[in-house]
């Protein structure tokens, strides 16, 4: 007896967008304590957006100083836009790295303890 195969435009709303996140979901759900190998590639992405950060710091930093000094000739003032657009670059430099590598899709934290209880065993020589 052959399967019947469901055409993809016939599926619901809530079922098409559920296939297409199930493996997320899965992942996000499954018990930290599992035995599966660390997320290195999971790790790797959160690293990379780390550097998205930094530029978007350097950016924003550097930007909002030499505006500052521009318009006022105030040390103090572009001192504190400069600290302030450090912040506020990092912050969207990190939104952007989000958008870019799909961050939304990775649980990065979950990645984080698998790869320190990794360590832990590795540094007590149970590897």
């Amino acid at each position: 007896m052959a399967e019947k195969v469901e055409d993809p435009s016939s599926q619901s709303f809530l079922r098409s967008h559920w296939e297409g996140y199930k493996e997320f979901w899965v992942e996000v759900f499954v018990p930290l304590h599992s035995s599966r190998p660390c997320s290195w590639p999971t790790l790797k992405t959160a690293r990379e957006a780390v550097n998205y950060g930094l530029v978007g710091s350097a950016i924003g930093a550097l930007s909002t100083a030499g505006v500052a000094w521009k318009y006022s000739r105030s040390l103090h003032g572009a001192g504190l836009s400069f600290l302030a657009g450090g912040v506020f670059g990092w912050t969207f430099g990190h939104e952007i790295a989000n958008r870019s590598l799909q961050l939304y899709r990775f649980h990065t934290v979950a990645a984080l303890v698998k790869f320190m209880e990794w360590w832990e065993k590795k540094s007590e020589g149970r590897s």
